[in-house]
């Protein structure tokens, strides 16, 4: 959620034209002074400016008409006007506080924050009491990112105004940055308990309840804050967010819209807008849409959030480019203390941070090498802040832990301290980018080593993520210049897995909806993934397989709507794409052997959805391309003994999958070598995978407590 920096002397408190110092004038400029500040004050300001005009002209160095002045030129956005005439009255009479005020608000809407907190220290030295450059001076602090003195700052407005309404709302951002939520919440209650009509307020406020995971609350706070204030971009944007969590994905898009409308530069706003259009598959002006979304970030703009732009962009430099703009703007190093040098610990300390310690594709990825570490050389620890799910999952992984720690509700800041007290030799983060993913403890520098690992498909852009988990196939030595982190190479797929459970209940075509005797061809990844390029493919190959039918997850039912507008289109019959609802992954798993092949999407393959298919003894067919999200699959093949499933082209890929259809003998070798590979092939052999990532842990420590810097590690085959 954007942080809300306030309009100028709304969110500043500004100092009223009726509340300033006296002068010595002659009544006849006093009482046009007076003139001057009832038309300020209602709002008419052409008409005071041009009174206060007719003051200087009879006292040039009137401090009061200059400064009235410069709160004209910035209420109209004349910055640098306003700071001019601000300047010539504090040249006029330094010991002017009201007039020190106000231009820290200036400067704090010039981004020049530590001039701005200057400022409002001058006013402040001048008048003790003065509680709104407190407030002031805590809202230019929380733009710093020194949260805490912003907190005190504005404590201290409150302590001298209790009914301050916006000290209270100031006060919930500094609690907001300090990630303490609920204590947030409270204060944003308060400003809105002052003033009802405070729509920042509202807005802050659903973004507190945002972080605290109460989604429908904070959409509620978002409309008070719309119906309060109808042209507030943020708001809608937020709103947005909002129902995208919600699944309320076309009045989601709907904000997105008229945020856009709003304000078209909002930060990171078009590439969620095109996102959500690919989970609607609505793919009216997309390839323009990316193309303008990735011109804008080798711009250096914030046009996307690094996981929008993973999942809809095939260029690794975009996607590099998007991570660094995302870093260097929300989740920047920490200034932390380093760590000091450790002597050398019987076992090493690995430190798992995940926000999906349930029954998700993470878990049930890598729950099998959590078992498996070999307790006499490693201790593992875990770290959860994610959703409070209690699940089979969530009890088998916390099981599979030496120590499980639930850091929900702490801060960044707290979960880094606590880190290092538990002297963490390597902290791996198993969410990256992904939904509820804490970047901040990384940032804050958790533990001497930190890992990118297999929840985020592509470099995060930051230095303090020392190393990224990969194989060859994914990252090729060429691609290298594309990832901030040095690459650890594992011998055969990067991606660790467990042998999940297949139902043994019988499964039929006839119950799915499927035909008994076509080639049924299928793709369950989430529909944000399905491209227009992908599906003109997809296309194409039903209409040289007779009778054949594409089997798609329902996603959501304005997907299937608009799919199905497009295979007709395409000259393609609604009726031969099925819809699967969604079952308990192992109905999932068993069903899917009713398929005959799996074809992949691109710029984005399927990886745990690949991983599934395989082990239910589905072939995959698969075009990689530039980026790691568009490799996965490749790397899995090779890793079960299929690596003519990865085709070069999309015609390469559509003649294979037609091929495959027409050639029975050839499609049964090939089906029937994948149920050999399964438990020889070493996509599934966990044991020897985490024998693997064990070499890499120890390579690793190794170059550390050697003094050495990171540097790409090469394991070999065990």
């Amino acid at each position: 959620m954007k942080k809300n920096r306030g309009k100028p002397f709304r969110g500043q408190g500004r100092q009223s034209p009726s509340k300033q110092p006296a002068t010595a004038a002659s009544p006849a400029v006093e009482l046009l002074l007076q003139r001057a500040i009832s038309h300020h004050e209602a709002g008419q300001l052409h008409e005071a400016e041009a009174l206060y005009r007719q003051v200087l002209q009879t006292s040039p160095g009137h401090s009061i008409a200059l400064h009235l002045m410069g709160v004209i030129a910035f209420q109209m956005g004349q910055c640098a006007l306003a700071l001019e005439l601000i300047d010539r009255a504090i040249q006029s009479n330094p010991d002017y506080a009201e007039a020190h005020n106000n231009r820290g608000s200036v400067l704090h809407a010039l981004q020049q924050y530590p001039a701005a907190v200057a400022s409002y220290d001058q006013a402040i030295l001048l008048k003790p009491d003065y509680a709104e450059a407190y407030c002031n001076r805590g809202n230019s602090l929380h733009a710093l990112c020194r949260y805490q003195e912003a907190l005190e700052s504005c404590d201290r407005a409150i302590a001298l105004n209790p009914d301050y309404a916006e000290a209270h709302y100031n006060r919930g951002k500094a609690l907001h940055g300090l990630e303490r939520y609920q204590p947030a919440l409270e204060s944003y209650d308060h400003a809105i308990r002052l003033n009802p009509r405070h729509a920042e307020a509202y807005n802050n406020r659903g973004g507190s309840l945002q972080a605290l995971l109460q989604y429908e609350a904070a959409l509620e706070s978002f409309n008070q804050a719309i119906l309060l204030k109808p042209d507030y971009a943020d708001a809608f944007c937020n709103r947005g967010n909002a129902r995208m969590t919600l699944k309320q994905y076309p009045a989601g898009l709907e904000d997105f819209d008229q945020a856009t409308l709003l304000n078209p530069d909002r930060e990171y706003l078009h590439g969620m807008r095109l996102f959500l259009k690919r989970v609607l598959c609505q793919w009216d002006d997309a390839e323009d849409n990316l193309r303008q979304i990735e011109a804008a970030i080798h711009r250096g703009e914030k046009a996307a959030l690094p996981f929008a732009v993973l999942a809809v962009s095939g260029s690794p430099a975009a996607q590099k480019h998007a991570a660094e703009i995302y870093v260097r703007d929300k989740h920047p190093p920490c200034s932390t203390a380093p760590i000091p040098p450790r002597p050398r610990p019987d076992r090493i300390r690995i430190g798992y941070f995940s926000a999906d310690y349930y029954n998700h594709a993470i878990s049930n990825l890598i729950v099998d090498t959590l078992e498996r570490h070999d307790r006499s050389r490693f201790e593992i620890l875990g770290f959860s802040f994610g959703p409070d799910k209690i699940d089979e999952m969530s009890k088998r992984v916390s099981a599979a832990m030496d120590r499980f720690v639930d850091v929900r509700s702490m801060p960044d800041g707290d979960v880094v301290q606590l880190s290092r007290e538990l002297e963490v030799d390597i902290a791996v983060d198993l969410t990256g980018f992904t939904k509820n993913h804490r970047t901040g403890i990384f940032a804050g520098r958790a533990a001497p080593i930190q890992v990118n690992y297999l929840g985020y498909p592509g470099t995060m852009g930051a230095a303090y993520i020392d190393y990224l988990l990969a194989d060859p196939t994914l990252i090729p030595e060429a691609s290298r210049r594309h990832y901030s982190e040095k690459i650890v190479y594992l011998p055969d797929s990067y991606q660790a897995n467990s042998q999940r459970p297949v139902s043994a209940k019988p499964c039929a075509r006839q119950d799915e909806g499927l035909p008994e005797t076509a080639f049924v061809y299928c793709c369950f990844n989430n529909t944000y993934k399905i491209t227009p390029t992908v599906f003109d493919t997809w296309m194409r190959i039903l209409s040289r397989v007779e009778g054949s039918v594409l089997w798609l997850l329902q996603e959501n039912p304005w997907a299937v709507a608009n799919l199905q507008k497009e295979a007709a289109r395409r000259g393609i019959s609604p009726q031969r794409i099925v819809f699967a609802r969604r079952q308990p992954a192992a109905c999932h798993l068993a069903r899917q052997q009713l398929a005959d092949l799996f074809l992949d999407t691109s710029p984005y393959n399927a990886h745990t959805t690949a991983s599934d298919a395989l082990w239910a003894g589905l072939p995959v067919l698969t075009r990689p391309g530039e980026t790691f999200a568009s490799r996965v699959a490749a790397s899995l093949l090779r890793a079960v003994g299929l690596p003519e499933l990865i085709t070069a082209t999309e015609p390469e890929l559509e003649e294979l999958a037609v091929t495959l259809a027409h050639d029975a003998e050839h499609y049964r070798a090939l089906r029937h070598r994948l149920q050999q590979n399964l438990l020889r092939a070493p996509l599934f052999d966990s044991q020897s995978f985490t024998h693997s990532l064990e070499a890499a842990y120890i390579a690793m420590f190794e170059r550390h407590h050697a003094g050495l810097p990171p540097d790409h590690i090469q394991i070999a085959r065990s």
